[in-house]
């Protein structure tokens, strides 16, 4: 048994699929400490997990990239956000590292005080991504435009030239801040963004193909594992659910605030007409001066995979967890992305074609209406992405890769992998 400290943003989405891998780990045994947002401290502890909350600080800072006029300035508040909480995540994960003496390290990639921390010491480490990381591959465009790929010459040439561009903006906003909050920890400075994101020895990525483009390559120290799903158990199906007598139409909004309250009111207006019933999710709050469609159910959480496993499309704000959640059951969506890493998402739906995307700035109760009827005949294409995420191995091989790269570090844990192996029937090693 090796003692595991895990470390994540404070963001349900993040710490939603990092459970599913904590629980994987914890079921072989291996004890786990857990620090996250305040919220999620109970949910950690009901899982077993020993969990605390994450410096207050952290939590403070909230996303407020949305209000910004363009994506450069939406990308530099972002940067702005991830380094001041950074700055107090070097001494609480040290805080926690001293206090758990841990075995090894799982970290939130959007940790970056936490990553730099892990970099510096001599503890196996391993980094953790719940969406699609910014990193470069041959034949991939620059991440962040929701561009695309584009076979042949007039691809390369494309790529070409916008890469120095959008890298050239990313690198000029991530780089003083981040080799700055490196310095503090005392990891060693960085020339790329892409050199920060890649540091970790082992990268878990909650993704697969045909989601992720055909040709995408990180090498073998980034691994698809999947969509990490977990959501809290619930004694019973709820009533307001088991009444509902239509095929399900849900609708997702970010758990971190963002400007698409306007999807949850232009879905219920677009649908209004159709045999459907809408369910609506608002985490980062409920309006007070939103009506309610007489064939919708607008809530500020319910579980997704009940909902999902009575739907025929799911309209999603592009986030990573409510998209893939849905495909990884077959269910099309419709994607309509606000910002973030959501224009990526909703590009890799439309050209996997296992849905559609609609571009927020062109959302129209007539436009969703017609991408998710189009959406609705493209069962097809869902089923093929669930089978390639199912075809990664999942949660378990996860575990298996960071039980086999991570825990091996660690004399310890590997002389206990190797009875626990032994006494399976099989080898870790």
């Amino acid at each position: 048994m090796a003692t595991i400290l895990a470390y994540t943003s404070p963001a349900l989405g993040h710490l939603f699929p990092f459970s599913a891998v904590l629980e994987e780990l914890s079921r072989r045994g291996h004890e786990i400490h857990l620090r996250t947002l305040s919220t999620g401290v109970q949910m950690g502890r009901n899982l077993g997990f020993a969990t605390d909350a994450i410096d207050p600080r952290i939590e403070a800072l909230v996303h407020e990239d949305w209000k910004a006029s363009n994506p450069r300035a939406a990308l530099k508040m972002a940067v702005e956000m991830f380094c001041r909480r950074a700055a107090y995540e070097v001494p609480d994960f040290t805080d926690a590292i001293t206090r758990t003496r841990p075995d090894a390290l799982l970290v939130d990639i959007n940790t970056w005080g936490a990553m730099s921390v892990a970099d510096a010491g001599d503890i196996p480490w391993a980094c953790f991504s719940p969406y699609t990381p910014a990193l470069q591959s041959r034949g991939v465009p620059p991440f962040g435009l929701g561009l695309a790929p584009l076979p042949g010459l007039l691809g390369r040439v494309r790529d070409a030239a916008l890469r120095p561009i959008v890298m050239g903006m990313i690198e000029r906003t991530v780089l003083p801040p981040g080799n700055r909050i490196r310095a503090t920890a005392g990891a060693p400075p960085v020339a790329s963004a892409d050199e920060f994101m890649r540091r970790a020895p082992l990268m878990l990525v909650a993704s697969g193909k045909p989601f992720e483009y055909p040709q995408t390559d990180w090498g073998d120290a980034v691994q698809l594992i999947g969509p990490c799903m977990y959501e809290p158990a619930m004694d019973s199906v709820p009533d307001w659910l088991e009444a509902i007598d239509r095929p399900i139409v849900l609708v997702t909004t970010s758990s971190q605030k963002q400007a698409d309250i306007k999807l949850v009111v232009t879905a219920m207006t677009a649908l209004a007409d159709e045999p459907v019933h809408v369910v609506a999710t608002l985490p980062a709050g409920l309006p007070s001066d939103v009506t309610i469609a007489p064939n919708a159910t607008v809530l500020e959480f319910a579980p997704h995979g009940p909902v999902l496993d009575r739907a025929v499309c799911a309209v999603t704000h592009g986030g990573m967890g409510a998209t893939q959640k849905a495909l990884a059951r077959g269910v099309p969506v419709c994607v309509v992305p606000f910002g973030r890493d959501q224009f990526e998402v909703a590009r890799r739906v439309e050209v996997a074609r296992c849905g559609t995307r609609l571009p927020a700035k062109k959302l129209t109760a007539h436009r969703l209406s017609a991408a998710v009827r189009q959406a609705m005949t493209m069962s097809d294409g869902a089923h093929r992405v669930a089978a390639g995420f199912a075809a990664t191995g999942g949660v378990a091989r996860g575990v298996d890769l960071f039980e086999q790269r991570v825990l091996t570090c660690n004399p310890t844990a590997r002389s206990t992998l190797w009875k626990q192996g032994r006494d399976n029937g099989r080898l870790h090693l």
